[in-house]
């Protein structure tokens, strides 16, 4: 499967939409106030609305009290920085009390995902007055104490650990489908991607936890991975995910001391260390020796004083047990199920222990080298890395999807799909609910191609910024187009290069398949590879609904 890097080559791409990204914007309002509602975007099974509200009077307003309807078949799934209520297609949104009076000349603007296409909404009023202007429309008001549509959930998950901060200034995202995307620690450097990023693109709002990747294992123990980018760098104001300069002497700085601002910001989200990954797997071998000592010190890193507010639990990304990847493994079948109880006995309940893990589904493949349903009662959920199925680690070919959701007649290998994988680990025992369904936000390539569709042969990869055959969605998108679409995903050839990613249309396709299965929800590799307004993230949340 993954052949190649995934600290390097997993400065890895993204996928993107098919559709314009021109806003559809339906302004409303003549008066002094007024409400502007936009589609940031738009993937036909959903859509992501941004409404903003503008003064423009010589007064402070203290507050304003939107209500709208939206027409059939749209609906509002999800919101953030506004309260929303609903009485059937009636809406009623009005200003955060953390959000203060708005200045005259002042704008402010609060979000929502909703189902279906976007549709602009009808009989607008802003603060009782109509938001066209003059008299208000003539329609029946329902009772305007109508409850959320998406009010979160009044006692918390039996594994989600009870919340220890104050409350939300943010809505979490609704229902109970987890959205989970990686950070990569490496990509503060050629990357220049930082967790301020994770905010301004709007991601922040639409994640549910945050996998910070990789602390290392050497030696059977966890340890840091890069002290600098973890918590040495020095971030400038203008850097900083709340517009505060680092000093030199305040104990915490670097990418640890930004997810402690920007959980700050967003008291929803959690953060989740992740240790091993495809370089740093091989002390998982010396680990299983000696479960127990692994946990001990996992738990003395994670919750080290200096940061322990920042970790809500530990992942563990370990390729491969009982498997070979950069290096081979032989603990046997009960190594991992064995290390998972030593993290949970020693993190104990309400900490989250979850696990990326191999989406092989081919007989006698890796998901049948180990335990997985065996140690599945002591995780959160599992992850299998459904991606890198094919890609120029095979530099001759034959071209193919690296992230197809099912087969197709003409696969490479039977067993290397998303569905495979899922059925596999279904079939064993896994609760389809503690299964997350990956996505990569970046494509695989080959070079020398000359048949537009899966199945060419090719002479090595193709060209990519950070490692040679593989590029972030938010290039591909623009540099080469997808054309066409196989087993649930996208492709495209560029004159001799052939490109496979997804989309926000196949990501919604995606995502679609994960609630039929009953799936827990959706994780991505990784935030920096979506575009600076979160096209991918955007499709994910939506489609999950």
């Amino acid at each position: 499967m993954k052949r190649s890097l995934r600290r390097a080559l997993w400065a890895g791409a993204v996928v993107a939409l098919t559709v314009a990204a021109v806003p559809v914007t339906s302004a409303f309002g003549a008066g002094s106030v007024t409400a502007t509602f936009a589609s940031a975007q738009d993937w036909g099974t959903g859509h992501e609305g941004r409404v903003t509200v503008a003064n423009g009077s010589s007064a402070s307003v203290s507050t304003w009290r939107i209500e709208f309807d939206l027409p059939s078949g749209t609906t509002i799934s999800s919101f953030w920085d506004a309260d929303v209520t609903s009485s059937g297609n009636h809406y009623v949104a009005v200003k955060k009390s953390w959000a203060g009076p708005l200045a005259p000349g002042a704008s402010f603007s609060w979000g929502y995902n909703g189902t279906g296409p976007y549709k602009a909404p009808l009989n607008c009023t802003i603060n009782g007055a109509a938001c066209g202007g003059g008299t208000p429309p003539t329609t029946t008001k329902p009772p305007t104490t109508a409850p959320p549509t998406t009010a979160p959930p009044t006692t918390a998950p039996p594994t989600t650990p009870p919340p220890t901060t104050p409350p939300p200034t943010t809505p979490p995202p609704s229902g109970d489908k987890k959205v989970v995307g990686y950070f990569a620690e490496w990509g503060v450097y050629g990357r220049n991607y930082h967790v301020k990023n994770i905010a301004t693109s709007g991601s922040a709002a639409k994640l549910t936890h945050i996998l910070y990747a990789f602390g290392n294992t050497t030696g059977g123990r966890c340890t840091i991975g890069d002290s600098y980018a973890d918590y040495d760098k020095a971030y400038t104001a203008a850097d900083s995910v709340d517009g505060v300069a680092d000093t030199w002497d305040q104990p915490l700085r670097g990418s640890f001391n930004q997810l402690r601002k920007l959980k700050k910001m967003y008291p929803h989200l959690k953060v989740i260390w992740s240790f091993g990954g495809w370089t740093w797997s091989g002390g998982f071998t010396q680990a299983a020796q000696n479960p127990a000592a692994f946990a001990e010190s996992c738990y003395n890193l994670v919750e080290d004083p200096r940061w322990a507010d920042v970790f809500d639990g530990i992942d563990v990304d370990w390729e491969y047990p009982n498997a070979c990847g950069l290096s081979c493994d032989s603990s046997g079948p009960n190594a991992f199920k064995n290390v998972i109880s030593a993290l949970r006995a020693k993190f104990g309940s309400s900490a989250l222990v979850t696990a990326a893990i191999t989406a092989d589904g081919s007989n006698g493949g890796k998901i049948d080298a180990t335990d997985y349903a065996g140690a599945v009662g002591n995780l959160n959920w599992l992850m299998p890395m459904t991606y890198d199925y094919f890609g120029a680690f095979n530099a001759q070919g034959p071209t193919a999807p690296h992230s197809p959701l099912t087969s197709y007649t003409g696969i490479p290998q039977q067993g290397f799909n998303s569905d495979a994988a899922i059925q596999k680990l279904k079939s064993k025992g896994v609760p389809a609910n503690k299964l997350l369904l990956g996505i990569g936000f970046y494509g695989r390539g080959w070079t020398g191609v000359t048949q537009t569709a899966p199945g060419g042969t090719a002479t090595g990869a193709a060209p990519g910024t950070y490692e040679a055959g593989i590029e972030d969605y938010k290039v591909l998108k623009n540099t080469c187009p997808a054309t066409g679409t196989i087993a649930g995903t996208a492709y495209a050839k560029c004159g001799s290069n052939w490109w496979s990613y997804d989309t926000p249309a196949t990501i919604g396709g995606k995502m679609t398949y994960a609630k039929n299965q009953g799936l827990g929800g959706a994780f991505f590799w990784e935030l920096s590879g979506d575009t600076g307004n979160g096209e991918l993230i955007g499709a994910i949340k939506g489609g999950l609904g």
